[in-house]
């Protein structure tokens, strides 16, 4: 029996995330156990990342999503937080780290899946999906997700003086752009929350038109 679109997309995203995902990890160790590290601190390092972090809620949400149950997972507001900030990975990959290294051969192929193969495929998925349970101030609760991981990336800086992201190192900003950075994220975040939002209640009523028809 052939698998309709709206389960073969979210299985083919999960597919794709989880190879990236497990890909990148051994790429992880093998770098830093080869300069002296643990496999303990590469596998530390690994967390660190917002784009693992989102990616990994990428494959967990799209495979939650094969399934028909509403679950923690696979409901509508999981579904929007988790595209919002995989939209957020690659955007802001795009605008402010793409041009600043030149992966090669693995690591290339994982960058290219997790940057801009994960967003574009999970949209679909979230595209495909059913619609029309979304309301405005679930922005606000998207925003929660970037801004947990900026204390999460703060604290672990203090902690071990590594930040993932230059535009989140303390050690290199002043106080006004670590505030300004900080204050563009979360903006930008709510503004692809709410395009998504708005495009949720659009679906919906696509949707109640077609099958009243």
């Amino acid at each position: 029996m052939r698998m309709p679109l709206e389960k073969s997309v979210p299985a083919m995203t999960a597919i794709v995330v989880w190879f990236c995902l497990s890909v990148q990890l051994v790429l992880i160790i093998n770098q830093m156990t080869g300069e002296g590290a643990t496999v303990l601190e590469a596998i530390w390092r690994y967390f660190g990342f917002f784009t693992i972090l989102t990616n990994i809620a990428v494959a967990l949400v799209a495979t939650a999503m094969v399934f028909s149950k509403p679950s923690f997972l696979n409901n509508a507001r999981a579904r929007m937080i988790t595209a919002a900030s995989i939209a957020l990975v690659g955007f802001v990959y795009s605008v402010a780290l793409r041009s600043v290294w030149s992966p090669t051969g693995w690591q290339l192929v994982v960058d290219r899946g997790l940057h801009d193969v994960s967003p574009i495929m999970f949209l679909l998925a979230w595209y495909l999906s059913h619609h029309g349970k979304l309301v405005w101030r679930d922005a606000l609760l998207a925003v929660a997700a970037p801004m947990a991981y900026l204390l999460y990336a703060v604290t672990r800086g203090a902690l071990d003086g590594w930040y993932a992201y230059w535009f989140l190192d303390l050690t290199q900003l002043s106080t006004f752009e670590f505030i300004r950075n900080t204050l563009l994220i979360a903006f930008t975040f709510c503004l692809f929350a709410l395009a998504l939002i708005a495009l949720d209640k659009w679906l919906a009523r696509r949707q109640s038109v077609d099958q009243r028809g």
